[in-house]
């Protein structure tokens, strides 16, 4: 028996709450029949135009915050690409066909992105209930709200100030956390007479940044080690776990016999660090004498090798669990893939190519396509431009280590 065909176009507008759906640019794209009759609009003083010049604040009282709460909601759901629900805000509204005047209204807001594939926000659903009878409560005479009323109402401002007291610390927090991160990761470098673009990209959330490293070393030889690597966490814990991870990778690829034992020694040392279990990471060391690159990945996305005549090859023979994933030691395995000259080798955190409800394959297959098409390009634009076009224009929702070698 087949499913019947739902009109979703007519659930929207039969749907008993108020809703608004906007554009990332706050434009009212649409509006369902309660919100409409709640705020004594037509469709067309709606549709089409933005958000805060049909619902603007009153000019007339200095303490309006609504349209500046309500901006600051819908910037962070288009940074982050997750729901934000706002405290119960005063958004008075301008009477219909009364220019000027207001009337006081009271509304409990929810606003919920729309994403498209790659996970970028299309659509905001801005859904309000109004509670202003609730809050107002006139029993003891004209402009008293009511025990109840003026309660709820102060309890909601406190939530509110609690929660921009969170923000700023957070974003102190973050702050911090991209100062010890600069000091930590290495800046671009020669390595020998080889030139690596790197780039990292902290996430759009101030809670989500700074478990992404990379790294990059000479060898003897006209030899070079490149690993990026992805620790669980985030915030000021990730980040010293981040640091000790990759100077501890460092010194070991220095004395190990390839890039699995260098990871083998990595992984044992990780058991010791609290927090550092299930890193990911990947390394490879590329030998020009021979033009060869020896790899081994702990559970990390493969590295791509973009071949001169345009084809990418997804370094992915050689790929074992996380670091302290196994309750048991096992040696890690190792692959070798040869390379002509000219190509170019691509290693990258998760940030760069995984979208939310997407399959991984997707994200891979845009990264071979980009890599193709710039594959012209220096190390240096190459870099910027898989960047611009792999991120979510929004912002990236997990922080993203990028590191590019001509070979």
């Amino acid at each position: 028996m087949s499913e019947p065909a739902i009109d979703y176009e007519a659930v929207f507008q039969a749907l008993p709450g108020s809703v608004l759906l906007l554009t990332p640019q706050f434009v009212i794209a649409d509006a369902n029949e309660a919100l409409l009759r709640r705020a004594g609009r037509e469709r067309r003083e709606v549709i089409g135009r933005l958000l805060f010049d049909v619902f603007p604040d009153n000019p007339d009282d200095p303490a309006a915050t609504g349209t500046r709460n309500l901006r600051a909601s819908l910037e962070r759901v288009v940074a982050t690409g997750a729901r934000d629900t706002m405290a119960l805000q005063r958004y008075d509204v301008e009477m219909p066909g009364r220019p000027g005047e207001f009337e006081e209204r009271y509304w409990s807001p929810v606003n919920a992105p729309v994403l498209d594939a790659e996970g970028r926000v299309r659509l905001i659903v801005h859904r309000v209930e109004e509670v202003t009878e609730v809050v107002r409560a006139e029993t003891e005479g004209e402009g008293y709200r009511g025990r109840l009323g003026a309660e709820l109402f102060a309890r909601a401002q406190e939530l509110q100030e609690v929660n921009e007291d969170l923000r700023a610390s957070h974003a102190h927090e973050r702050q911090v956390v991209l100062t010890l991160q600069e000091a930590m990761l290495p800046a671009p470098q020669t390595v020998g007479h080889h030139r690596a673009a790197v780039r990292y990209r902290p996430a759009v959330s101030a809670l989500n940044v700074c478990g992404d490293w990379y790294d990059l070393a000479e060898l003897s030889g006209d030899r070079m080690a490149v690993a990026v690597g992805d620790v669980v966490g985030h915030g000021l814990d990730a980040a010293c776990v981040m640091g000790q991870l990759r100077s501890a990778l460092s010194a070991a690829t220095r004395v190990a016999a390839g890039p699995a034992q260098a990871l083998d020694v990595l992984g044992v040392y990780a058991r010791s660090v609290d927090g550092a279990e299930s890193t990911t990471a990947v390394q490879a060391i590329i030998d020009w004498t021979t033009r060869t690159i020896a790899y081994s990945s702990a559970g990390h996305p493969p590295p791509a090798l973009l071949h001169p005549d345009g084809a990418v090859q997804l370094l992915d023979q050689a790929t074992d669990p996380p670091l302290g994933a196994r309750p048991e030691h096992m040696a890690r395995p190792e692959a070798r893939v040869a390379f002509a000259e000219d190509a170019v080798l691509v290693l990258y955190t998760d940030g760069l190519i995984e979208r939310r409800r997407e399959d991984i394959d997707v994200g891979l297959g845009r990264l071979a396509d980009a890599l193709t098409r710039h594959r012209g390009a220096d190390v240096e634009a190459l870099a910027d431009a898989l960047l611009a076009e792999l991120l979510p224009s929004g912002g990236a929702t997990d922080d993203t280590a990028l590191v590019v070698i001509r070979l």
